[in-house]
């Protein structure tokens, strides 16, 4: 595994309304590693992944995001960071209004300066990718609950993002669907940092606002901690 980190997350502290979500959390992330985050819902999960895309602003504590301070960016230099970051949301948060061409477009005409003839180009590919070149020219409502998750996937490394994030990108996808969704998230070469069900180089558990246990899968699975031991036995750990 390479030796470059990517992310860097240290003492991360946020909370709403006085009540603490995350507090003293620090970890790392390095090139090529698929990182998986557990816990129960509500532990913090999707907004430790939100302050990592400057989505929201912690109380305390620093990020970096190959190697530059996230919270001490300009706007400007925050929008050029953020063309690294690929970020697949629990609802894949597709326009409603633009058929999928034009929801893979998007990101690449706001964000670079590709002439048309490599735009399509792109869009083919990641349609390829995900096996779904047949919708190119449907609307999101026309598409099933798994078809839009792959859209939402194939939009967010249409960009060849160095760093890819996905928060809980199964949830309330049937099994088929899962794992499809989990095949193609890994074959990319990124970083990855997931809140979800599946096979990882390194997992972080969260519990009552912080990092309560981190190693591989098969560490925290095979660990004597009867509360480890309860949560997993209720989790289907996808192969």
């Amino acid at each position: 595994m390479a030796d470059t980190r990517l992310v860097k997350i240290e003492n991360l502290v946020k909370g709403f309304e006085g009540r603490k979500v995350l507090d003293d959390v620090s970890f790392e992330v390095r090139e090529a590693e698929n990182l998986i985050i557990f816990g129960q819902s509500g532990t913090g999960k999707s907004v430790l992944l939100k302050c990592m895309v400057g989505l929201l602003i912690p109380d305390a504590g620093k990020i970096y995001i190959m190697d530059q301070e996230l919270h001490s960016l300009e706007r400007k230099e925050l929008n050029e960071l953020r063309k690294k970051i690929g970020f697949l949301f629990q609802g894949a948060a597709l326009y409603d209004s633009m058929t999928v061409r034009e929801n893979l477009e998007f990101p690449l005409k706001k964000n670079f300066k590709f002439s048309q003839q490599e735009i399509d180009e792109k869009v083919k590919t990641v349609l390829e990718h995900v096996s779904l070149e047949e919708t190119i020219d449907k609307m999101p409502a026309e598409l099933s609950g798994g078809m839009k998750k792959r859209i939402g996937l194939a939009r967010a490394i249409i960009t060849e993002p160095k760093i890819m994030l996905y928060d809980e990108p199964t949830t309330g996808l049937d099994p088929i669907s899962s794992k499809e969704i989990s095949r193609l998230r890994f074959g990319s070469q990124y970083s990855v940092v997931i809140c979800a069900k599946i096979i990882s180089d390194r997992v972080i558990f969260l519990k009552d606002t912080k990092i309560y246990s981190q190693g591989t899968i098969d560490e925290l699975l095979e660990s004597d901690d009867s509360f480890l031991q309860n949560f997993f036995s209720n989790e289907i750990i996808e192969e």
